[in-house]
């Protein structure tokens, strides 16, 4: 990390080019070639196939996975779209893992594509992946059963061993690497896809259409990987954000991550901005992230006095380390503060989980959930659907704050209005929302017409308190409404409750089947926003089918777009940009032995948990989970010092597989 003792420096070393840094760490994500390993491996040589033809290809350099082999499960390239008709071809470099997993290699992604010109993705239909054992997932389906395993041939059958302790380890699979050509082929109605080396060869023929609905639609293609390295070299297709080329690059813009929203009077500008990191995009659309040591940063005006500060962030190098033409800016408030902020947030389920008439004709004031109790500094946090009418704006939900005997802070609409104590007369209250036209108001009261919700209801400990609600309309839109400042609060006596009018609510309480084939990535909850310095807790019981380990619960940590930061498991495994290659992360729990995972796995089957998700301030991210297993044991699992986090735009939401969640 490197600082400029006076501001004005920053812009006269820009203007003549002069800073150095050492290499970007960033760069070394898109080199081409294999680790020097793997041409010291030797095998038998076998007759190769003759190379493919290719027809119009385009250079488009790019690596898939870390160059040490460590990265996860679902590491993926550039989005590919192949419309009806048409055929892909592309060439890469595979190196695949010297621990000789079969499963270790390259998979091909197949997804409906709802935009063809942002690649906007639809519904994963499948993955078939370059190993081929009828036995075990070297190709599956995600919705329906688009892909048919008898469609498959090449010439090896059999890529799992068949005898010896460990049946995931082969070491044929070394015959795995090298240039792969990819072949995607549309042009007749069907589905046909080969990949080979020159030496194994595996494909995939199907005459019918594919997939079995909209199959003239276009289709969405990604290359993914799982702790080997795709070193592309070459595609016919364009990719959506464009080629990359080989040659070096520019950096253009960068976006920073991990910037404190607070930090405390007497630290140093090293120390609070250790775990800020940068996204940089150089010519050609190619990204890179470079870490704390690899930027440059300035606090204006100082790091002294207590207040607001801007950060001034430089960085001055090329794609391949050189030093650029012109350094790049960007910058980021923060505060210095005496004291850090300490809020804690809880996820609630009201009860009854359903008030108002299905038929939405709800009279006013009629229904009602139970109160709620909110500490002073603690955020309830409420998820539910919204079903409406939708003639008329105020027939939706409401929230009412008000003490234990019902008596009113205020009472507060959908539709950007609001009365009440805390709200008449209060120059200090501030609504936030609603539209300045009567078409905008049409198109929300449709969205509303099942809109997935999410309700902040906060006491400040202060004699205020705030109300947010982020509704996901049924028109894929976020609407978000907002009342600040609302006072004559009793921090000590502060409860809401929520009624509804020519509407009625559904209370979420559970994802998943619940006999527990809940396919993977199919069922999420909505996204909850965890503020700087605050502590999210959820509690939940856990079922499962309990014959793997995996089929539980998993927290996904990503931004309000859902860009990831990391996803764990209920079983001591994570992965994720916050997670791979962090060398402060901990993880904390998990067993020793297969006997220690049964019991376990046993014992998770209606297991009630706890977790807790905590929003350092400083880039970095926690997670807490305690397990009470029906054996009456305390399982408990950390995932500690996430990084890459946002702390102005960091969420969280459940999934799950081979499982179902019941909220408490």
């Amino acid at each position: 990390m490197k600082y400029l003792n006076k501001f004005a420096s920053v812009f006269l070393f820009a203007a003549l080019g002069v800073f150095a840094l050492t290499s970007c760490e960033g760069s070394d994500l898109y080199k081409v070639g294999a680790p020097d390993w793997l041409s010291e491996m030797g095998g038998e040589e076998e007759e190769p196939e003759p190379e493919e033809e290719l027809v119009g290809q385009m250079e488009d350099v790019y690596n898939i996975g870390k160059e040490d082999l460590s990265s996860p499960f679902f590491t993926l390239g550039k989005t590919y779209v192949v419309p009806a008709g048409e055929k892909w071809q592309a060439q890469f470099n595979l190196t695949v893992n010297p621990d000789n997993k079969y499963y270790k290699n390259f998979y091909v992604v197949l997804n409906a594509c709802t935009d063809a010109e942002t690649g906007t993705l639809g519904d994963e239909y499948g993955v078939i992946r370059y190993d081929n054992d009828p036995t075990k997932n070297s190709e599956w389906n995600t919705v329906g059963t688009e892909i048919d395993r008898s469609l498959v041939g090449g010439n090896f059958t059999n890529s799992s061993p068949t005898q010896g302790e460990d049946q995931d380890v082969d070491a044929s699979v070394q015959k795995m690497n090298g240039k792969i050509t990819l072949t995607v082929d549309r042009t007749d109605g069907g589905l046909f896809i080969k990949m080979t080396n020159g030496t194994l060869t595996k494909t995939y023929t199907q005459t019918t259409p594919f997939p079995s609905t909209g199959a003239d639609a276009p289709l969405a293609i990604r290359i993914g990987i799982e702790q080997s390295l795709v070193s592309f070299i070459s595609t016919n297709i364009e990719p959506i954000g464009g080629c990359t080329s080989a040659e070096d690059k520019q950096p253009l813009s960068m976006e920073l991550s991990g910037v404190p929203s607070e930090v405390l009077v007497g630290q140093t500008l090293e120390e609070a901005m250790a775990n800020v990191t940068a996204t940089v995009t150089f010519e050609e659309s190619v990204t890179a992230t470079v870490t704390a040591e690899n930027l440059q940063f300035e606090a204006i005006p100082n790091m002294t006095d207590l207040g607001q500060k801007t950060l001034v962030v430089l960085y001055n190098k090329t794609f391949k380390g050189a030093n650029a033409n012109k350094p790049i800016m960007a910058s980021k408030t923060f505060s210095v503060v005496k004291e850090l902020s300490a809020f804690t947030q809880t996820v609630v389920v009201p009860t009854p989980l359903m008030i108002g008439l299905e038929d939405n004709t709800t009279p006013w004031w009629t229904v009602f959930t139970d109160n709620i109790k909110v500490a002073p500094k603690e955020t309830k946090v409420v998820n539910f659907i919204n079903y409406t009418a939708g003639d008329l704006n105020f027939k939706n939900y409401l929230i009412i704050l008000n003490k234990a005997d019902n008596a009113e802070y205020g009472v507060f609409r959908a539709d950007n209005w609001a009365w009440g104590a805390g709200v008449d007369g209060n120059a200090s209250f501030q609504k936030i929302g609603g539209f300045a036209t009567d078409e905008e108001w049409a198109t929300w009261r449709d969205a509303m017409k099942g809109a997935k919700c999410t309700a902040y209801i906060t006491n400040n400990g202060d004699g205020t308190a705030d109300i947010k609600i982020v509704m996901h309309g049924v028109d894929n839109t976020d609407y978000v409404q907002e009342y600040k400042g609302i006072n004559t609060i009793d921090p000590d006596n502060f409860y809401f409750r929520f009624t509804c009018e020519g509407a009625h609510l559904v209370f979420e309480n559970g994802i998943g089947a619940t006999d527990n084939t809940t396919p993977w990535w199919t069922v999420f909850t909505p996204n909850v926003q965890v503020p700087a310095h605050t502590e999210c807790t959820v509690n939940f019981i856990n079922y499962t089918a309990g014959d793997a380990n995996f089929k539980n619960f998993v927290i996904i940590l990503n931004k309000a777009d859902n860009a990831e930061y990391g996803v764990v498991r209920a079983d001591n495994w994570g992965w994720g940009a916050g997670i791979d290659g962090n060398a402060n992360f901990q993880k904390i729990g998990g067993f020793a032995t297969d006997a220690e995972w049964a019991t376990w796995r046993g014992a998770m089957n209606g297991a009630k948990c706890t977790a807790k998700i905590v929003n350092n301030g400083d880039g970095t991210a926690d997670i807490k989970i305690v397990m009470h297993g029906t054996d009456g044991k305390d399982y408990t699992q950390d995932y500690l010092g996430i990084n890459t986090i946002d702390p102005d735009n960091f969420y969280f939401r459940f999934t799950c597989e081979g499982a179902h969640l019941v909220f408490e």
